[in-house]
């Protein structure tokens, strides 16, 4: 249930975030991105629609860390009921981010349909690249605009230059990419944001992954 009235006309942007296979970061990618955009003053949504609901007991976390205020709010709904609450959303939070389950299918295709944007996370491993190709498509068939963002990549690996250049021929690849920092899943689990432990090699990847991503927003409006 979300507490904040209307207070503005003009429509919000939805970002989903959205990959094949399990374990790509989505939710680290979701929550640290929203906690960027609420500390840079715009209302943030969180939209659960993963039934594991790893997104909603890190908002939960949160809200007790902080004593019942977030600095966001969060919304669940079935994959069939995202576009009735992306509606709901738009009209009152700048940002709405939308963490969907590990799947490609038509359950999928609302919070693709809706989305402004689609963030695809890919791990550095071959396995996650193969498994875009299913998000790719539904992304083509729907006419979104995707951009695929490198986690847990190790600087300067062969393996993550050789994902790079392969996601670069399917699809637009964000030069930030997140790294593999132990910060993003300690952060994680208490209810905080990579950019809320202090400045970090993660906060600094963070930042500007958002500024990427608030640029390719920007073109798509």
């Amino acid at each position: 249930m979300l507490h904040r009235s209307k207070v503005e006309n003009r429509m919000g942007q939805v970002i989903t975030i959205a990959q094949q296979k399990g374990g790509s970061g989505k939710t680290t990618l979701a929550v640290n991105l929203a906690v960027h955009f609420a500390r840079q003053g715009q209302k943030v949504a969180l939209l659960d629609t993963d039934p594991q609901g790893s997104l909603g007991r890190w908002f939960l976390m949160r809200r007790d860390r902080f004593g019942g205020e977030a600095g966001m709010d969060l919304a669940t709904a079935s994959a069939w009921g995202v576009a009735y609450e992306c509606e709901k959303l738009r009209k009152t939070y700048d940002v709405v981010i939308v963490d969907t389950p590990p799947k490609a299918d038509a359950d999928l295709r609302p919070a693709l349909r809706e989305a402004d944007l689609v963030l695809i996370p890919v791990a550095a491993s071959h396995l996650d690249l193969w498994a875009t190709d299913g998000v790719l498509d539904l992304i083509a068939r729907e006419s979104r605009p995707g951009l695929v963002v490198l986690n847990r990549a190790k600087a300067g690996t062969r393996l993550a230059g050789e994902i790079a250049t392969a996601a670069g021929q399917v699809a637009k690849v964000a030069e930030a990419r997140l790294g593999q920092r132990v910060v993003f899943a300690e952060t994680m689990g208490h209810g905080l944001g990579a950019v809320e432990a202090g400045k970090s090699a993660a906060s600094g990847e963070v930042v500007a992954l958002a500024s990427e991503v608030q640029a390719a927003l920007q073109g798509a409006g």
